[in-house]
């Protein structure tokens, strides 16, 4: 028994509702999957058109990730595949009314793209973001735990073909560029 707070599904309609009006609706849903700390937050609250949500955002307003204090990526393997099985079922949800979401929390649902930074690039941000606007997510001091979910964010690419990227941009440009 985990000591995550319990949810219910219910009516999201006026969730929708609110979204559609700080985000642009999208003919088709994508889902960009990167792992903490690879510039998704940044890019969200510096894009130019609402286009891409940052998922961190709906899955706390919905409850499915638990507060950052919590650190409930530090709870376990029980913690960590409920929360990313929740955080699954909005995305899904979000993509399938045709928006645009960026996450690093996944467990079964199949994303359009990966993004994966080298290595350096991405333990740089990490840094940064610490030591200026720490928000949530890994840090500096869980480099095992951010290689691990690399690998397997990666397995998407080997299992199932789903392209990979070096950067937000790239995957972004690839993604819509049609």
């Amino acid at each position: 028994m985990s000591n995550l707070k319990p949810v219910i599904y219910k009516d999201g309609s006026d969730f929708f509702e609110k979204l559609e009006n700080k985000f642009k609706r999208h003919e088709k849903g994508l889902f960009i999957l990167t792992p903490s700390g690879a510039g998704k937050t940044y890019y969200c609250k510096n894009q130019k058109e609402r286009n891409w949500i940052d998922g961190d955002e709906l899955y706390f307003e919905t409850n499915a990730e638990p507060p950052v204090e919590t650190e409930w990526w530090n709870h376990g393997y029980q913690v960590i595949n409920r929360v990313e099985q929740r955080c699954d079922v909005i995305t899904a949800e979000v993509v399938d009314r045709g928006f645009w979401i960026m996450g690093s929390i996944n467990y079964w649902l199949k994303p359009n793209a990966i993004v994966l930074p080298p290595i350096n690039v991405l333990m740089d941000r990490v840094k940064n973001r610490e030591n200026n606007e720490y928000v949530g997510g890994l840090k500096e001091e869980h480099i095992d735990q951010m290689i691990q979910h690399m690998g397997i964010i990666r397995d998407w690419l080997v299992k199932y073909g789903v392209p990979e990227y070096k950067s937000i941009e790239e995957a972004v440009e690839a993604l819509t560029s049609s």
